[in-house]
């Protein structure tokens, strides 16, 4: 197909009349072809060039350099410059997309590649009909941040699959493939790459000429199920979203503004839509979801190491040595994305057991849907199981799984060294043994960075990175892509005990055990916790990470911090009577068949053994706490700890504490993580509490210096003044 003429040529937008009269309009605000108001106003301006003109019969609309649109800049939805674009942002849903765009005399046709998402895909939705690649990718993540989709998604997606299929889409982000998409008839057709902009100025041209339909998506009401069964859908929906999470109301406003299209008309839903848009952009929860967005972007960037000009290396084979059930979900994750892995184990019995694991998860995954069966023989074939170091001589990255014992780690990495290439990464997933140790027995003076990944692998986001003095920037910026590849949100931290998450844990699970000992339930604890947003209670926590690993941990972190640790026997108590945790099915809850938790009543009876050996009498303040109060004392503990974590730069930036917490304990992503929620309390309050406790309970509520500090001051938490100044706009 020949080019024509160039008409048109905006910023962001390009105009081209093609051959047989088709004006092909291109969005072009690469890499993703984000939408801004510009854009927009941009996009406007070339339709209507091309409505005007009597050589354009039909148009087009595409994406540049292989994708359709991602949709709006978050930018957008937080901070100043959203309150400068409400307007636009909201009402140009009607006056442009439905009355100009959709309304339109030529038939419109989207050429969709890559990413659709968003208002991008919207903009597809009001076409009159959509062509697709089969591997293009189409949704609607605006609950993700707190709002909804605000370009007249609530309205035409259900009128184009159907309620069902609509709901899912849109409140759980689902992204649909082009294939998915055409199956359920979002998209009218596939095309192959190399022919996707000629099959759709076909389609255009055919629609003109009556040989397709052209269709009106916000006037169809095909797919669409009877008023009664609508509301069933509906409602059923609204409980599930009230059950996940009863804290944030966006979902149950979207899921109003669907149902008041439907009751009252498309159009009048858009001006409903609009509405709830301008709404939801100024909610705490909008603020917050877009904080840890950007704070999730920010974890790589890290000041004298990653703005050098330092490139990562390839880290194509990594070899795992296995001791844990952690091995294999690690090495799935790998070989998921697409990385060579060698698991060696210690006998052949541990690495069958090894392989079994993995591939059980990938067929798991297979069954799932998240994977191909394509997808999945690769996978499988880049895994290889030895009992040697043989295989050793060209890995790029090994990562040691075994036992926390020092001598057995120091051994390993001595015998590595001799097999391993001088360029290869050592790395060790231990979080409470110092890295520097490991390396003593090693005649080369190689250095040992931590890989900390998080039960499951597969199923986790995040991963810390630990440097010690000794780690050089490349093997960080070697580390920081390795986790972008392998689909996890990377954070750097400094070598410590605990690391960053588990330091967090360690305050969430002793204020815990200080409140019960001291008269709390347990069962309250966890329930205010989770009706706060927690995704786990303490007590839950602790049975499922289980209480021989607590027992490890519970070690170091005394040694470590005897100035604030408070010791507990509870679960050694526990563990002598054959309690576990979940492992075991009895920890400080019953497990069925289907691992579902229940209370037991037989808690009580070692919380009064440890009472009674440890001379602890009930306090009738602490037995009579409210829901708030448990958690005012259990996460201000937290955030006395992120802030020692601060000052001692375990952390580079204050909002890699936020990702950290979100990421690795279960912390409200709604409330933006750990130390933004602060913000929201004040650090003022939270250290004159800290101190009243202190001074009541004992030195574990002792607020630090830092936090001392920036309350006298009145200062967030935040640390440095660029997060501050951003931050508080954010508020």
């Amino acid at each position: 197909m020949e080019k024509q003429q160039r008409t048109k040529a905006c910023k962001n937008i390009e105009l081209e009349v093609v051959e047989n009269g088709v004006a092909v309009i291109s969005i072009n605000h690469p890499p993703l072809n984000l939408l801004s108001v510009e854009v927009l106003l941009s996009l406007k301006e070339n339709i209507e060039e091309a409505m005007r003109k009597d050589n354009v019969k039909a148009i087009v609309i595409t994406g540049s350099r292989g994708n359709f649109s991602a949709g709006f800049d978050v930018t957008a939805f937080g901070g100043s410059q959203r309150r400068k674009t409400r307007k636009e942002l909201g009402f140009m849903s009607i006056e442009f997309i439905t009355d100009t765009f959709e309304a339109a005399r030529k038939p419109i046709v989207a050429a969709v590649e890559g990413l659709a998402l968003g208002g991008g895909f919207e903009i597809a939705l009001a076409c009159h009909a959509r062509i697709s690649t089969s591997s293009a990718k189409l949704g609607l993540p605006e609950l993700q941040y707190g709002i909804l989709p605000g370009f007249g998604g609530t309205q035409r997606l259900p009128r184009l699959v159907g309620l069902p299929k609509a709901l899912e889409m849109i409140l759980t982000s689902k992204r649909v493939s082009g294939e998915e998409a055409c199956s359920m008839g979002l998209v009218d057709a596939m095309s192959p790459s190399d022919r996707l902009l000629g099959s759709a100025c076909r389609w255009a041209l055919d629609i003109l000429e009556c040989r397709r339909p052209w269709s009106i998506s916000l006037s169809r009401t095909d797919r669409l199920a009877p008023l009664a069964e609508a509301r069933t859908l509906l409602n059923s929906a609204r409980a599930r979203m009230r059950k996940q999470n009863p804290n944030v109301i966006h979902p149950l406003v979207c899921i109003d503004v669907i149902e008041h299209g439907i009751l009252c008309g498309p159009r009048n839903g858009l001006w409903k839509e609009a509405e709830a848009l301008h709404e939801l952009r100024q909610s705490d929860s909008c603020r917050s979801l877009v904080h840890v967005f950007f704070a999730k972007q920010r974890t790589s960037k890290i000041p004298g190491i990653t703005d050098t000009g330092l490139l990562p290396r390839k880290i194509r084979k990594v070899a795992i040595l296995g001791g844990s059930l952690m091995s294999s979900g690690i090495a799935t994750a790998l070989v998921f994305a697409n990385h060579y892995v060698i698991m060696k184990y210690m006998d052949q019995k541990s690495l069958e057991n090894g392989i079994d694991g993995v591939k059980a998860d990938l067929e798991g995954r297979l069954k799932e849907g998240k994977m191909t069966r394509e997808h999945y023989e690769k996978a499988c074939a880049l895994l290889r199981g030895v009992l040697s170091y043989d295989t050793f001589k060209d890995v790029d990255l090994v990562i040691e799984d075994m036992l926390d014992v020092v001598s057995l780690k120091q051994q390993i990495f001595a015998d590595l060294d001799e097999c391993c290439p001088p360029r290869c990464i050592f790395a060790s997933t231990t979080c409470i043994v110092d890295l520097d140790l490991l390396g003593e027995r090693m005649k080369t003076c190689r250095e040992i960075v931590g890989v900390h990944f998080f039960s499951p692998p597969t199923a986790t986001d995040l991963l810390e990175i630990v440097r010690t003095e000794r780690t050089s920037p490349q093997v960080v910026v070697d580390l920081l892509n390795f986790g972008r590849r392998i689909r996890k949100t990377p954070i750097v931290v400094q070598d410590c005990t605990g690391f960053a998450v588990r330091r967090m844990c360690f305050p969430y699970l002793q204020a815990a055990m200080f409140l019960v000992q001291h008269g709390a339930d347990v069962y309250q604890i966890d329930k205010a916790l989770t009706s706060f947003g927690m995704k786990l209670g303490p007590f839950r926590m602790l049975d499922r990470d289980g209480f021989q690993s607590a027992a490890v941990c519970d070690v170091k972190f005394l040694e470590t911090f005897q100035d604030r640790s408070y010791e507990s026997n509870l679960i050694p108590i526990m563990r002598k009577n054959n309690r576990e945790g979940e492992s075991t099915r009895q920890g400080f809850y019953t497990y069925n068949d289907k691992g579902e938790a229940s209370p037991d009543p037989e808690i009580s009876k070692y919380i009064e053994m440890t009472r009674s050996m440890s001379g602890i009498t009930i306090k009738p303040k602490l037995a009579t706490l409210s829901d708030g109060e448990i958690v005012e004392m259990i996460l201000f503990a937290v955030l006395n700890e992120a802030c020692l974590m601060i000052s001692d730069a375990v952390i580079v930036k204050s909002s890699d504490l936020d990702v950290a917490s979100v990421l690795g304990m279960g912390f409200p992503e709604y409330r933006g993580g750990i130390i933004f929620w602060s913000q929201s309390v004040g650090s003022e309050y939270i250290c004159s509490k800290l101190e009243e406790w202190s001074k009541e309970y004992g030195e574990s509520f002792k607020p630090c210096a830092y936090l001392i500090e920036r309350a006298s001051k009145r200062c967030s938490l935040v640390r440095n003044g660029a997060e501050s100044k951003q931050a508080k706009s954010l508020l």
